[in-house]
């Protein structure tokens, strides 16, 4: 393993992490001590803002047991719990960041569903500047010309909240029949349909390719351009890739290769209610709306605007295939970020729940 600040290392910290989401035009500045939204604690101001590189601490320093986070690392070596990283922020520093195998901290990392994620975000921002109505606006208003009759009760939220009764079936055939079509708009436009809009929770990455579609046709730009421009340069987000469709939309549902420091990024600014460095990059309404739960899921987890509610500790995270994590505890100040290639997210849940979270002594 390679261990980056981790605390065996201790008590070397407080050093500057090299780097890895300024202002952008039209933004608003955000008043200070914006206040909690969605029932949550409002996190800590940062004394800095990681743009241009994470700054780390010890965890003792930021009230986290260090004895618990040996444990942690004992528990996934004892365990072989296959982790490519595993990052822990508090109150705005670094202060555990681990790298397995051949990883390290410029190791771009495929997301898979976290895309999701940051696909909503940008529906979100759009949705700020005017550019896209309600959540509650038929897809056929969204996308118009392209929707058949049959589908007109499909709204936005439907898609954002994996309720659009659409006929997708999660699996590689699936995804295969998809590749190989011209036209993915039009692919996931023809499905059947298999249910009621807004009936039951059925993960559709499909659906997801539908909001970079609307996002595209309701903007006027790629929303990759509007990704770079509005979200990843101001968060200071530099050196990631996103895989696109044939017509060069990037894929709203999957596609993202991003390191580990700048997942963290992500999460960051959903853990300020959007807020990074004095600007309201996202609306507070919006991330507030993302990551409550709309619908309930199969497990014991929610499901918000393309994020998953985890109600144990009042966390959120987006989730992404072989355990792709960016999970947030506002009333904690706390982010968890791992890559991986894992069986589900349940050893990583696991690990937050028996270390990382009893690990927080106030």
């Amino acid at each position: 393993m390679n261990h980056l600040s981790l605390v065996r290392l201790l008590p070397v910290a407080c050093l500057l992490a090299g780097c890895v989401l300024s202002a952008c035009a039209g933004m608003a500045p955000a008043p200070p001590g914006t206040p909690a939204v969605a029932g949550q604690a409002a996190p800590p101001v940062p004394k800095y803002w990681p743009t241009d590189g994470w700054r780390t601490a010890s965890p003792a320093s930021q009230d986290l047991d260090p004895a618990l986070l040996t444990q942690l690392q004992d528990e996934i070596e004892a365990q072989r719990i296959p982790l490519h990283s595993l990052l822990i922020v508090r109150n705005g520093y670094l202060i555990s960041e681990t790298y397995y195998g051949s990883d390290t901290a410029a190791t771009k990392h495929d997301v898979w569903s976290v895309t999701k994620s940051v696909m909503a975000t940008l529906v979100g921002m759009a949705q700020a500047r005017g550019d896209i109505a309600g959540v509650q606006t038929p897809i056929a208003k969204l996308l118009p010309g392209k929707v058949d009759a049959n589908k007109d009760a499909i709204t936005l939220e439907h898609l954002l909240t994996m309720t659009s009764g659409l006929g997708w079936v999660e699996s590689d055939p699936t995804f295969g029949k998809l590749y190989r079509s011209p036209d993915w708009t039009r692919f996931m436009l023809d499905l059947p349909m298999a249910g009621k809009p807004g009936a039951s929770f059925s993960y559709c990455s499909g659906c997801s390719h539908l909001l970079s579609a609307i996002v595209s046709e309701r903007t006027g730009e790629n929303p990759a351009a509007l990704a770079r421009r509005e979200l990843f340069t101001p968060l200071g987000i530099r050196d990631y890739e996103w895989e696109t469709d044939p017509s060069g939309l990037p894929i709203g549902g999957w596609g993202l290769r991003l390191t580990p420091r700048d997942m963290a990024k992500l999460g960051l600014l959903y853990l300020h209610q959007g807020q990074w460095d004095g600007r309201q990059i996202v609306p507070a309404e919006w991330v507030a709306a993302s990551t409550s739960k709309h619908t309930p899921t199969d497990g014991d987890l929610g499901y918000g605007y393309q994020w998953w509610t985890y109600p144990r500790w009042k966390a959120f995270a987006a989730l992404g295939r072989d355990g792709q994590t960016i999970w947030v505890a506002p009333d904690h100040s706390l982010i968890v970020v791992t890559t991986a290639a894992t069986e589900g997210h349940g050893p990583i849940f696991e690990l937050i729940d028996r270390f990382i979270m009893p690990a927080v002594q106030r």
